[in-house]
């Protein structure tokens, strides 16, 4: 855990819930309780559109506030990471979404957040990004930043695919199945928890390596592996599409090559000091619960 802390609490850059204009009132609100305790908000363009308000670029956003803050759920969080991943600005979830894993202040609990925040009471932790890139058999490479996953898996649903995977430069697996995700440990309760995959404490610096509905009698298992490896990936057979975090989709055809590692810098997200891993995964997954 990591004792950062802001070098100023002045200004904070906003974005929306995207396709939700409805989120205008409670952004509203939102900002009135920033712009009382002298904390001026920025609004990046395309969420200002959206709801009918002046806005600014979201890289003059990101280069003049001192924290940035996601209004919606934790898709919207993820976006804003890996958008604004080049200024390295500590970024908050104001939940107004269904789960929260990430979004983690609810919007009733914003004006105790923010004299917590101003306080001092608050920590910012390092998260693993991973950064990569694709290089098709025609040599063009396309780079990308992924916050949760990556995740390789046919166009078509139900269609099968044959992912091939290195270690460090060396040929450890083939999986034929519905796909295969390259994990963070922030994105373990993601799509890989639903394929089966571990989770993995959110400080970890790890990939993991999980199979969907693999089908092979081998009963393919993820795996765990250091974040300093590398991790190369390329299809054969079947058409095949890697999607990052959700949001971005690559096609890739046989000849392609995905080359994955952990990226320099990690994100940097602001939490609520108290704010504890394992209650979050008691709440958001039921542990523990009677049945």
């Amino acid at each position: 855990m990591s004792n950062q802390k802001l070098a100023q609490i002045k200004t904070a850059g906003f974005i929306l819930k995207p396709e939700d204009p409805e989120i205008k009132t409670l952004y509203e609100g939102i900002k009135r309780e920033f712009e009382e305790r002298n904390i001026s908000v920025l609004l990046a363009e395309k969420s200002a559109d959206m709801i009918g308000v002046e806005g600014i670029p979201f890289e003059t956003m990101c280069a003049e506030a001192d924290f940035l803050v996601s209004l919606g759920g934790d898709g919207t969080l993820l976006s804003l990471v890996r958008r604004s991943y080049g200024y390295h600005k500590p970024v908050v979830g104001i939940n107004a979404g269904t789960l929260g894993f990430l979004a983690d202040v609810t919007t009733d609990e914003v004006d105790n957040f923010l004299e917590l925040l101003l306080s001092g009471e608050y920590r910012i932790d390092d998260r693993m990004m991973v950064e990569g890139y694709l290089k098709t058999k025609a040599g063009e490479k396309k780079n990308f930043i992924a916050f949760n996953d990556v995740v390789i898996t046919s166009p078509q649903p139900s269609k099968m695919v044959q992912v091939n995977a290195s270690i460090e430069g060396e040929r450890f697996n083939s999986y034929r199945g519905d796909g295969l995700i390259i994990s963070t440990p922030t994105g373990s309760t993601a799509y890989n928890l639903a394929a089966g995959g571990p989770v993995v404490y959110p400080l970890t610096k790890a990939f993991i390596v999980t199979p969907i509905s693999s089908h092979s009698l081998g009963n393919q298992r993820p795996l765990v592996v250091p974040a300093d490896f590398s991790i190369e990936l390329d299809t054969q057979e079947y058409e095949s599409i890697a999607t990052i975090d959700g949001q971005e989709v690559y096609a890739m055809e046989e000849g392609d090559v995905l080359y994955i590692k952990g990226a320099k810098k990690g994100a940097k997200l602001l939490h609520k000091k108290e704010r504890n891993y394992f209650a979050v995964l008691r709440e958001k997954l039921h542990w523990g619960d009677k049945r």
